[in-house]
């Protein structure tokens, strides 16, 4: 478990996200939960830009329509919050969608709408392998 990805970073981000689940609880919209957040981020002093826009390539086209995570930590990990009663394969998969539109390894998806305690799903994007890199590929 040492060769976590961003290990010391995420610990202090998890850190930020129990206290404003230990403050408020489940029930709340997302963007009380972003605002709160925003908070506990600036009082660890975490390095954060919250409401990111991501600009989307398609066959080398900028398109106009945009993706917005709601943070990026570190300048290298995606923090997408919500407040659902249970996180969908959809919320993963927009995670990862982020992960590869912004060229990042890491995405920490948050439910604060879980109950007794918030959920945290960690999501690492691995680069395929190169079919001509595979083993017994010739």
């Amino acid at each position: 478990m040492d060769n976590l990805l961003y290990k010391k970073e995420c610990f202090e981000i998890q850190g930020a996200i129990f206290n404003v689940y230990r403050n408020m609880g489940c029930g709340f919209l997302e963007s009380v939960y972003q605002e709160c957040l925003e908070i506990e981020l600036l009082k660890a002093e975490i390095p954060f830009k919250s409401q990111v826009e991501i600009s989307l390539d398609y066959n080398g086209i900028i398109l106009e329509q945009k993706y917005r995570a709601d943070f990026v930590c570190y300048d290298k990990i995606i923090l997408e919050i919500k407040a659902v009663k249970a996180l969908d394969d959809v919320h993963t998969a927009q995670v990862i969608n982020y992960l590869k539109a912004i060229g990042y390894k890491l995405g920490l998806l948050v439910n604060f709408g879980s109950f007794p305690k918030v959920e945290i799903k960690r999501i690492v994007l691995e680069k395929k392998k190169n079919l001509s890199t595979a083993k017994g590929a010739k």
